[in-house]
């Protein structure tokens, strides 16, 4: 009877039936949601196109059609297309949810119950003139009508069983195995059911809206990095352009001033060789009355030949004169004032690039003595602080430090970004890092990186690692000696330390967030370390 029923069950076609697939995201493969477009003309899920380019790091171009954009493309609501997937949607719900009466053969009306009993759907007229017998039990309208009778003795389940969970018919509660055990009537069970449902789905509402949240705070912060990207190249983008103009300047006043000593320098060369090439062709023409008095063939008449002028070699007074013209011939450049030309030019060109960055001068680290364990030493321009076997006599002041070999700096860090040079090379056994003014200044949680107010970098026999809260972290890069740099960014919660020698490599990130003031700690157990400045990034 069911598969009768279930025959005669009459539904409409959807409006837009068999144009699903044209609803469906590229990228997720399923109806939009939120759709936007691309300038391309391509839509995509609004969540789905964002992920897409989020994830192409700054190259960005259509999943579909592959068309670039040479910034983050502008993402545009497709309402006309909301719309349509709305109308797609409604009514193919609607539709799928109305069942025909089933009696109604030629002109199908929609059921509005369900005998139990008969197994039959009922629309408005048929249900007016069907049996009011108690044994014809009224439903909600449904194709599965046989799960509405008790699998067993096919009666119509009325009862819900506490015990076993399980709905049950007047059969199974009298004889069956049910019998004794507590019952509650099917609508007081689903009513208790529903507001356990409720207090699910408020829960799970909530966890929702947490999760969307999350979402939305990530698909915002992927924004800023956008945008702050975005802006940074185009800032880079123009600083290279200037810095072009400028080089291209700078190289035509240096190639000027060089040209320019060029003449300087040739000019007497010139001035010489004009002298030279004169007293060549007085020398020659004197070469010619030689040769001429030589090929005379009359005695008397070479003899009497006036030969004064031949026999006057020129040396005197103007061979001395060209003697000293020749010393004074200058062969090199004199690049101190092109040197200094190009200096200052870079200079400028640096600062340009600090400007660009938000870069300031220098700051230099000042060492705190009155924190200073007592067998350190700080040079007097509290730059330098050294190991020393005897102890410094100083007042025991509550900030000292009495268990390490520890001393903080005079700075104070609570905003913008920084950076330091810390010169290691005379020291085999030492820590580097940063600490909060709270850190204890006696016992084992006053160590740097043995607590949760200090992130430091040490080396020790050779090893380079890094700790935190006493979790130790052996590194793979390797610090024989040179120059350390630490980075801090306070708003980011960034500190990094790097190794420079013949050039930067990174060897550590802690990420946090700051609670306190920092200041520079500093541990030295050999030798000494020698801070070398800074500068401030604001």
């Amino acid at each position: 009877m069911l598969n009768g029923m279930a025959s005669k069950v009459q539904r409409r076609d959807p409006p837009f039936a068999g144009l699903g697939q044209n609803f469906n995201c590229s990228i997720c493969q399923t109806m939009y949601t939120n759709p936007v477009s691309l300038r391309c003309g391509h839509n995509f899920c609004r969540v789905c196109i964002v992920d897409q380019l989020c994830a192409q790091n700054g190259r960005y171009s259509c999943p579909d059609c592959g068309k670039r954009f040479s910034n983050y493309p502008e993402l545009h609501k497709n309402i006309v297309l909301r719309k349509i997937l709305l109308a797609f949607q409604s009514p193919q719900k609607s539709q799928d949810n109305v069942l025909s009466c089933t009696n109604c053969i030629h002109f199908p009306a929609p059921a509005i119950k369900a005998c139990l009993h008969c197994e039959a759907l009922l629309c408005d007229n048929h249900l007016s003139v069907h049996s009011k017998s108690p044994e014809h039990i009224l439903a909600e309208p449904t194709t599965s009508l046989e799960k509405r009778k008790c699998s067993l003795h096919k009666e119509p389940l009325k009862y819900y069983c506490l015990a076993d969970a399980a709905c049950i018919c007047v059969s199974c509660r009298l004889d069956g195995e049910h019998k004794g055990h507590e019952v509650e009537s099917l609508d007081r069970a689903a009513d208790i059911k529903k507001k356990k449902l409720k207090t699910v789905l408020q829960k799970l509402t909530t966890e929702r809206d947490e999760v969307q949240k999350k979402l939305n705070d990530l698909l915002e912060r992927c924004r800023n990095i956008h945008v702050k990207t975005t802006g940074t190249k185009q800032s880079v983008t123009t600083l290279f352009k200037d810095l072009n103009v400028q080089l291209e300047a700078l190289k035509d006043k240096i190639l000027t001033e060089i040209t320019l000593q060029e003449k300087q320098l040739l000019h007497p060369f010139y001035g010489y060789m004009k002298q030279l090439k004169r007293k060549k062709d007085q020398l020659s023409r004197k070469m010619g009355c030689v040769v001429e008095l030589n090929n005379l063939t009359d005695p008397v008449a070479v003899l009497q030949s006036d030969t004064g002028d031949v026999d006057n070699s020129g040396e005197g007074a103007n061979t001395d004169g060209m003697k000293h013209n020749e010393q004074n011939l200058h062969e090199h450049l004199d690049l101190v004032q092109t040197l200094h030309t190009l200096h200052l030019s870079l200079a400028d060109m640096i600062k340009a690039v600090n400007d660009c960055f938000g870069v300031q001068e220098a700051k230099y680290i000042l060492l705190d003595a009155s924190t200073a364990y007592c067998n350190l030493s700080i040079s007097d321009d509290m730059t330098t602080v050294s190991w020393s076997t005897m102890k410094q006599e100083r007042p025991g002041t509550q900030h000292r430090f009495k268990t390490y070999a520890q001393v903080l700096s005079f700075n104070i860090f609570c905003s913008g970004r920084h950076y330091w040079d810390v010169d290691v090379s005379k020291s085999g056994h030492w820590k580097i890092g940063m600490s909060y003014p709270s850190i204890e200044r006696r016992g084992a949680e006053s160590g740097i990186g043995n607590n949760d107010k200090s992130w430091v970098l040490y080396m020790c026999n050779g090893q380079c690692c890094v700790t935190h809260s006493k979790r130790e972290i052996q590194l793979s890069a390797t610090v024989s000696g040179g120059t350390i740099r630490i980075y801090l960014d306070y708003e980011a919660g960034q500190l990094s330390f790097y190794v420079r020698s013949t050039e930067t490599t990174h060897l550590h990130t802690f990420f946090s967030t700051f609670t306190e003031p920092l200041h520079i700690a500093v541990l030295v157990k050999e030798g000494h370390i020698k801070f070398l400045g800074g500068r401030q990034e604001m």
